[in-house]
Formats: C-alpha cells, sequence, structure tokens
C-alpha cells in the first residue's frame, strides 16, 4: 500500500495525487481522500468553477486485475481491448505487465507504440479495414490481424502480403449487452472456403479467433465457439495451413468471472493440443473498476404543486450524462449507482447558504439528469439518498473504467474531454 498524507498535505503533480503519512486505507479509503483533495483544491480556485467532472484511477487496480487474470487464466495472454479505455497512463501501466493490445484502427496502433511496444504484441482485431488501415500496419511492423470475408483477403494481399492471418468465426452469447455477432464472424459453412482463397492467395493463416459478445454471462457460449474454432482448425489443417494461435476474444465481467474461467479453460484443454497457443481480448474486466468518476450538481428542480404531492422526486442536474460518459445507460442499459461526496469542502454551495438553509439529513429522493437539452439525457430515473443534495454537491460514480471517457460526445457543445487523477494503492514503480 502506498503511503498516504491529509487531505491537507495532498498535492497535485502532473495529475498524479501524491499522498504521504497514512499507511493502512484501503484503496476504496484512498481513492476518497483523492476525491476530497480535488475538490478542496476546485473550491478553493473559485466558487464558481470548477463545474467539470473528473476521473480518480487507482493504478493499484490495474495490477489486482491483471493478477487476477493470471490466476484464474493461467497461460492465456490478455490482449487488452485498447477501444475500452485508452487512456495512456492506463495502457503504460498495461504494457508494463507484459501484456498485448488489440487494437482496431490506426489510431489505437500509433496510442500504443507510442508506449514504446514492440508491433509484434499488437494484434489487429478488426475483420474489416479499410485499405489506408491495412498498409500503416504493415508499415509499422503490426502483421497479425483478423478477416472473415472474401474481400478482406483481397485487401490483405493487395496491401501486407505477409500478414499472419486469424479466421474470425461467428459466435454470440445472447445475453451479452452488445451482441457482435450481427456485425463480425463467419458461419461455419463459409469458413471453409475462406481458408481455401487465403491458400490461393498464398496468403498466412495462423490462427482462428472468435468474440461470443460485449459483457458475456454464458460460459456455454465460449464453449460451443471453442468447439467451433476447433472445426476451423481442422480445415485449415486437411488445407496444408499450420495453425498455432486460437483468440477466445472478451467479453469477461468482473461478476461472473472467477464462475467462467474453469469452464473455459476445460473447454480449451479438452479441444486443443498443447502446443497451442490462446490469447484473450479482455476490456472492462481489466478497466472497469480502475477509475471513479465524480460529477458536479449544478443545478436543481425542486417538484411542486401536484408533482410534489404526488410524490415525484426531485430532479438533479449534473455536469455529465449519457452523452458524455454515461453512454452505457442507453448502449448497455447500466443501472448506475451515486455517492454523495459528503466532505466538509465538497458540500459547499454554489451560493452561501441563507440562514436556516441547512441541509436535511434524512432520505431524499432524485432523478439525475445530464447537463444536454435532450430529454433521454437521464442518468438515474430514481434514486434514494441519505441526505438532501443542493446545487454545488458532487457525486460519485464506481466502475467507471469502461466505455466512458471512449464514448463521449460533444453534444449540445459540452465537451469530451475530462481530467484523470491517479492514485496508487500498490507499489507500483515510476508511479
Amino acid at each position: 500500500m502506498a503511503p498516504l498524507s491529509t487531505p491537507s498535505e495532498a498535492v497535485t503533480t502532473g495529475k498524479i495525487i501524491h499522498t504521504t503519512g497514512y499507511r493502512n486505507l484501503s484503496p476504496d479509503e484512498l481513492v476518497d481522500l483523492a476525491i476530497e483533495s480535488h475538490i478542496a483544491r476546485v473550491v478553493k480556485r473559485s466558487v464558481v468553477g470548477g463545474d467539470e467532472s473528473f476521473f480518480i484511477a487507482d493504478l493499484g487496480q490495474i495490477l489486482r486485475q491483471h493478477r487476477r487474470w493470471t490466476q484464474h487464466m493461467p497461460g492465456i495472454r490478455p490482449y487488452y481491448a485498447v477501444k475500452c479505455n485508452c487512456d495512456p497512463t492506463f495502457l503504460n501501466v498495461l504494457a508494463e505487465l507484459g501484456t498485448g493490445f488489440d487494437c482496431a484502427s490506426i489510431e489505437e496502433m500509433r496510442a500504443v507504440l507510442s508506449l514504446g511496444v514492440d508491433p509484434a504484441r499488437i494484434l489487429f482485431a478488426n475483420p474489416c479495414k479499410a485499405p489506408a488501415a491495412v498498409a500503416f500496419a504493415r508499415e509499422v511492423g503490426v502483421f497479425r490481424t483478423t478477416f472473415d470475408n472474401i474481400d478482406e483477403l483481397d485487401t490483405i494481399k493487395a496491401h501486407m502480403p505477409e500478414a499472419q492471418l486469424l479466421l474470425r468465426i461467428y459466435a454470440n452469447d445472447e445475453g451479452a449487452f452488445i451482441c457482435l455477432g450481427d456485425k463480425f464472424g463467419a458461419q461455419l459453412d463459409t469458413t471453409e472456403e475462406l481458408l481455401s482463397r487465403a491458400w490461393e492467395l498464398g496468403l498466412n493463416v495462423i490462427g482462428v479467433s472468435f468474440h461470443v459478445g460485449t459483457g458475456a454471462t454464458n460460459p456455454a457460449s465460449f464453449c460451443k465457439a471453442i468447439k467451433d474454432a476447433r472445426l476451423a482448425f481442422s480445415q485449415a489443417e486437411r488445407l496444408g495451413f499450420h495453425l498455432k494461435i486460437l483468440d477466445i476474444g472478451g467479453g469477461f465481467q468482473d461478476d461472473c468471472f472467477e464462475a467462467m474461467a474453469p469452464i473455459i479453460r476445460d473447454a480449451i484443454r479438452s479441444e486443443f493440443p498443447a502446443g497451442i497457443t490462446t490469447i484473450a481480448e479482455p476490456g472492462r474486466l481489466f478497466a472497469r473498476s480502475v477509475y471513479t468518476l465524480v460529477c458536479r450538481v449544478i443545478s436543481r428542480r425542486r417538484q411542486l404543486g401536484s408533482a410534489a404531492r404526488s410524490g415525484v422526486p426531485d430532479m438533479l442536474y449534473q455536469n455529465d450524462g449519457i452523452y458524455g460518459n454515461f453512454m452505457n445507460v442507453i448502449m448497455e442499459k447500466e443501472t448506475m449507482v451515486p455517492y454523495l461526496v459528503k466532505s466538509k469542502k465538497a458540500r459547499g454551495f454554489l451560493h452561501k447558504p441563507k440562514q436556516g438553509d441547512a441541509l436535511q439529513v434524512t432520505n431524499h429522493r432524485y432523478s439525475i439528469w445530464g447537463p444536454t437539452c435532450d430529454s433521454t439525457d437521464c442518468v438515474v430515473h430514481e434514486v434514494t439518498l441519505d441526505s438532501e443534495v443542493k446545487i454545488g454537491d458532487w457525486l460519485k460514480y464506481k466502475n467507471m473504467g469502461a466505455y466512458t471517457s471512449t464514448t463521449a460526445t460533444q453534444f449540445n457543445g459540452f465537451s469530451n474531454t475530462y481530467d484523470t487523477f491517479y492514485v496508487n494503492s500498490e507499489m507500483l514503480p515510476g508511479y
């Protein structure tokens, strides 16, 4: 555990919140200390300003999630899905831990290569690429890529004939947050034809990949995909290819990872010989729990008249919404859980309170809305908080590292850039 300081002694240098003094705080307590430290700086700087949401990232949590992966998926190398969260500091920690990277675009490859990562540690895992992207990958030395259609093979032959190819086959978990099978993956009745075309073109197929969907819940979907991959391996081997890589994709979740991992491992062992290299493309499993998002209440609407009499919750408007870091509310139907930041410095009003205008410490029901003028921009339809919330208060949301900042827009003129401040609850050298 990194040594900590009192909130008044914590300082921010280059967005790293350095803390010295306390030694026995939990990771959650360390994050809360960092939140209080930054809010104190905002309040001191300006009573009116500081209306931007911000992230606190615990770099130590990356190490714990990586350790969790190696414990439950031994021998399966993670290629982190950069699309999930492309924060350079986060990526750099993963690079130092030795992970590979699943990139889907030129910019994602650039982001990883800028950290000094060997191109051999990058998988260009987009089965349908622009010719310019294929040419760029060849130029920078990223030769491993995926395909699932005939025309893609022609593009690869023209722009990167020395590519090391993985055939992406169809896979689907109907319970996943987002099913990718509607867009990618070759059905088994087409794989032999695709492999034959690759052989005719003189291309090198080295493996098979699949992805059951973002946020998978059913281990049977992995088991079926692994069996299908074995069939594709056999088809390729009959043509003369020497396949050596099985890519089981992503979809892993915090709440069911330990339950699913042994089932997936057993399925791989039953279908594939020991000489096969197995990789995966985890995204949210590594990123989600690292980040806490902190938002400020910028306005409030207390119900009056018949709405008040019928018990309609009061409305809070915060500085971030579904067009910002809360896209998962509509994309994945995620239920957000806000927590009121209760430190004294965080509870200041936008305007000085009048006499008798004290906060009521009792349960209050609210709906929570983003800052745009779109009525779809509802973050939480109803939540009960144990204290009244006023303008200028702050709300924190845990587990906000996956598909948040990477999906944020500038709709209605609101910024899609957010400050991130880092703490370290593990002894990570250099942080």
